[in-house]
């Protein structure tokens, strides 16, 4: 018999932590799916375990949920069960172990290398407002359409598809200089073939196309100050070369104002 996929939280008893889970925890009944928490060599101090499990029940009581405290590193061991689960969830600050595991160079890690996405929950989740998305014509962007359409119909709001003008325009040594309005008008028609495909198959989601004459993190974080949810691709070009690997992963992951989901390309 098949084994049911899960929605994972890695947790260490943080106030953030708990934030993740309870934010899993409607996620999974959304998806009809149950939740796992996954504490890794323990938390010194906060919430245990049982006592993390029990409050996703009473705040979430149609929800199914276990809990492990295990050991290894919190990276690892959550890569390691993204390749049987349905999502991966962590907050974005921690303690201890987690603390390096969400601030250091395992946060990209662990964005880059689950075999299912993750979502990072930054600040207080909103149960209202639109789902952005990165574009960049890129597989990673094909993967993060796919995430953002399917969450936005769910959750019956709208969604805002993001695409930084060529990097061209960005440059003051471009000679003969480009004309602003016309890398606008091409890269919103551009934008709209790209959405027009996934606009048939979701005609409940009402989609408004967002050219930013802007760097992509500033793009980014500045149409999700209202949003429930950010979704990038795990790999893009042109404005989002690099995303998880240089700047504009930091940008995003750790400044976004609203829960970061990275969904990672298939091979």
């Amino acid at each position: 018999m098949a084994r049911t996929r899960s929605v994972v939280v890695g947790v260490d008893g943080s106030p953030p932590s708990v934030r993740a889970a309870l934010w899993a925890g409607a996620e999974a009944v959304r998806t009809g799916l149950p939740l796992h928490l996954l504490q890794v060599d323990g938390a010194p101090a906060g919430h245990t375990i049982d006592e993390l499990t029990g409050k996703c029940r009473k705040a979430i009581p149609e929800l199914v949920v276990t809990g492990e405290v295990t050991a290894g590193h919190p990276a690892q061991e959550l890569v390691r069960r993204s390749a049987e689960a349905q999502l991966v969830v962590v907050g974005s600050h921690g303690h201890g172990a987690f603390r390096e595991a969400l601030l250091g160079s395992t946060s990209t890690s662990l964005a880059a290398h689950a075999r299912c996405p993750v979502v990072v929950v930054r600040g207080e989740p909103r149960t209202a407002g639109p789902v952005v998305v990165g574009v960049d014509d890129s597989p990673g962007s094909h993967a993060a359409l796919q995430h953002a359409f399917d969450h936005a119909a769910h959750r019956r709001t709208e969604l805002i598809a993001v695409q930084a003008l060529p990097d061209a325009h960005f440059s003051a040594d471009v000679y003969p200089a480009p004309d602003p309005r016309e890398i606008r008008t091409r890269a919103d028609l551009h934008l709209a073939e790209q959405l027009a495909g996934w606009c048939a198959d979701y005609p409940d989601v009402p989609v408004h196309r967002d050219v930013a004459n802007q760097h992509p993190v500033t793009a980014l974080c500045h149409a999700a100050e209202s949003a429930q949810l950010l979704v990038v691709g795990h790999r893009g070009r042109g404005g989002f070369a690099g995303l998880l690997l240089g700047s504009v992963a930091h940008g995003v992951l750790h400044h976004a104002p609203c829960p970061v989901a990275v969904v990672r390309t298939a091979r």
